[in-house]
C-alpha cells in the first residue's frame, strides 16, 4: 500500500513542472516473536524504511514564454517561504502588477543578496545562462541559483519546493547550473514507467489477497474437520 501511494503520487505529478519523483528504500523487518523457519533462522519481511527524492534531470521543453526558465544542472532557484528560504526547480515565473517576480504559489523570487526581485512590469526582460536579469541593457538583479553538497538531504515542502535539513547542507552559489530562458523542466516521473510499475504492484497485491483467502479457507476447513467426531 505504501508503494502504491508513492507510485500514484508520482503519476499524478508526471506533468508538473520541475517535479522530482519519490522512490522507496526497502529494509527487512524481523518480528520480535518470530518463530523462525524450520532451520531456526528468524523470519523477515520487506518493508519501506523511508523514501528518497530522485533528483535526476528532467527533460527541458521550450515554451516561448520569456517568464519561464529551466535549470540544467544541480541548481535550485531560491524563493521566500513562510518561515525561511525555500528552493525549487519549477521555473514557471510570473510578474505581478507591482513588479514582483514570483514563482509557484506567488512566492517571491530572491536575488543573490537574499532580497525579492523587482522589475518594471511594463518592459521586457532577459535572463542569461548565469541568471543575470536585464532590462533595456541594464542589469536589474541576479537570480539566486544555488547548489547543495548533498541534495538528498533536502526534504519536500509541498509539491514544488524543498528545504534543507542537516547543519552541513548549506546552499552555495551554483557553479555548474545553466539557466535557460523560455524553457521549463518537465517532471522526471515518467508516466510509462510508473504505469508499468503500478500494474506490477497491483498484481502482487492480488496474489497476496488470494493467498490470504486460501489460507483462511484452509484454516476453516481444518477446524471443521478436527471438530468432527468419528465412531
Amino acid at each position: 500500500m505504501q508503494e502504491l501511494d508513492i507510485l500514484a503520487n508520482n503519476l499524478a505529478n508526471s506533468s508538473s513542472q520541475g517535479y522530482k519523483a519519490d522512490q522507496e528504500m526497502y529494509s527487512l523487518y524481523t518480528a520480535g516473536d518470530a518463530s523462525g523457519s524450520e532451520d531456526g533462522a528468524p523470519q523477515t519481511q520487506p518493508w519501506i524504511k523511508s523514501t528518497w527524492v530522485d533528483f535526476t534531470q528532467g527533460n527541458t521543453a521550450p515554451t516561448g514564454n520569456p517568464l519561464d526558465i529551466a535549470l540544467v544542472g544541480k541548481g535550485f532557484l531560491a524563493v521566500r517561504g513562510p518561515s525561511g528560504t525555500l528552493y525549487t526547480r519549477n521555473g514557471g515565473l510570473k510578474v505581478t502588477s507591482k513588479g514582483d517576480l514570483v514563482a509557484a504559489e506567488d512566492r517571491a523570487v530572491l536575488d543573490a543578496t537574499g532580497n525579492p526581485v523587482k522589475i518594471d512590469p511594463t518592459r521586457p526582460y532577459q535572463i542569461d545562462s548565469s541568471g543575470n536579469l536585464t532590462q533595456d541593457g541594464n542589469t536589474v538583479a541576479q537570480l539566486s541559483v544555488v547548489e547543495f553538497s548533498n541534495p538528498h538531504d533536502l526534504v519536500k515542502a509541498g509539491q514544488s519546493y524543498f528545504k534543507p535539513t542537516g547543519p552541513g547542507n548549506v546552499a552555495t552559489p551554483a557553479v555548474a547550473t545553466e539557466v535557460r530562458q523560455g524553457q521549463v523542466e518537465e517532471s522526471n516521473a515518467g508516466p510509462a514507467e510508473g504505469a508499468v510499475r503500478l500494474v506490477s504492484v497491483m498484481r502482487q497485491f492480488e496474489m497476496l489477497q488470494k493467498a490470504i483467502t486460501l489460507g483462511a479457507e484452509m484454516d476453516k476447513q481444518a477446524i471443521s474437520e478436527v471438530a468432527k467426531v468419528y465412531p
